[in-house]
């Protein structure tokens, strides 16, 4: 009887051992699931973000011979370079925001020194 119930106090240990552990190696498993932002909305690929704003930039006839560069993390978009007037930066801005999949958008765009 005595061994029965030593046999029971050595498995409740190793159980109270193994369950943590168990837990937090499972804890540490990647995962492939898409990421989302704190609205709960799914977030874009990057790459084919930047790519779409990219392309939408390049078929306006006024934007698309100016150095810009888009730059994409999470859904935000960050335009840099340089505009030829302040209206040309707020239709880049304004282009940029209409492309499906854009969270928000970061201005690092300047004017050319005339």
């Amino acid at each position: 009887m005595r061994n029965a119930l030593y046999i029971k106090s050595r498995l409740l240990i190793v159980a109270a051992f193994a369950l943590p552990a168990v837990v937090f190696i499972d804890g540490c498993k990647s995962t492939a699931t898409p990421s989302s932002n704190a609205q709960g909305a799914m977030v874009p690929d990057d790459a084919a973000l930047a790519a779409r704003v990219k392309q939408s930039l390049a078929a306006d006839p006024e934007l698309k011979a100016l150095p810009m560069s888009v730059a994409t993390y999470r859904g935000v978009v960050q335009l840099s370079g340089y505009v030829d007037s302040e209206l040309q930066m707020q239709k880049a801005l304004a282009v940029t925001r209409g492309v499906p999949g854009v969270l928000s958008v970061s201005n690092d765009l300047h004017l050319r020194p005339h």
